[in-house]
């Protein structure tokens, strides 16, 4: 399994010495991506319901909403390296669940030789409104290996808010193999970051009506799982919701 690592390092500036937080570990798993139309998700849906069991996030019917706001660069790097299938590649978002904002987290997203990692941290309201804002500043003085990357980003390659990618999503897990298998529904989309924490955002409907089916695990993928996730005639492919959204612009 492969590991992403550092660690603890020291930045001195003219008035004062900051230290860095070491970056945990982090796993790189597979990931698998189906585009699939509503009859296929009603089969699937109901075949998972009856071997797998729902995230314990998920509401009465196993699933939540999801809000992300993308970051690109004036160059739309993240969205053509997507496009363009660039192996070693990362993309930064702001993401919440349901409508509580209170709990906000910052994610980046990479791939490396065909494996997927992700590193994520907390924020609070205020400081994804100072995001939001255009106020940086705290970003560098976090000592957040995460929060300070993204600044460098931020004022290297003018990485700014991009797009709202918001939708429904039911998910299942399955042990073994530490499997997470998700349908992503109802895909809408706006321009911008004005409106990410407003919970009645709704946008423009980026999918009227194709699903997303993901499929992610670590070092095996159970044979329980690889049969239950099939769909005649469909393979695996690149299908990115940031990607599907930006067609919108």
């Amino acid at each position: 399994m492969m590991m992403e690592m550092t660690t603890r390092t020291t930045v001195t500036t003219e008035t004062a010495t900051m230290i860095i937080k070491p970056l945990k570990k982090v796993s790189m798993r597979h990931e698998l991506k189906h585009q699939i139309s509503p009859g296929e998700d009603l089969v699937l849906s109901q075949r998972l319901r009856k071997l797998f069991s729902h995230d314990k996030h998920g509401g009465p019917m196993g699933s939540y909403r999801v809000t992300s706001l993308y970051f690109d660069t004036p160059y739309d790097s993240a969205y053509r390296e997507k496009l363009d299938g660039v192996d070693k590649r990362e993309k930064f978002r702001l993401r919440y669940y349901g409508t509580d904002t209170s709990f906000i987290r910052l994610e980046k997203k990479f791939k490396r030789k065909g494996l997927c990692g992700k590193r994520s941290l907390p924020l609070t309201q205020d400081e994804a409104d100072k995001i939001l804002k255009g106020d940086y500043g705290f970003l560098l003085e976090s000592g957040e290996p995460l929060l300070i990357e993204l600044y460098s980003k931020i004022q290297g390659k003018g990485l700014r808010p991009k797009t709202i990618v918001r939708y429904d999503r039911e998910a299942f897990v399955y042990a073994p193999g530490n499997v997470r298998i998700t349908l992503d529904r109802n895909l809408y989309t706006g321009m911008g970051s004005l409106e990410f924490l407003n919970t009645g955002f709704t946008g423009i409907k980026a999918m009227d009506f194709s699903r997303v089916l993901e499929v992610k695990y670590d070092e095996f993928l159970p044979e329980l799982v690889r049969m239950a996730v099939q769909v005649p005639g469909r393979q695996a492919g690149a299908c990115s919701k940031y990607a599907l959204c930006r067609r919108f612009d």
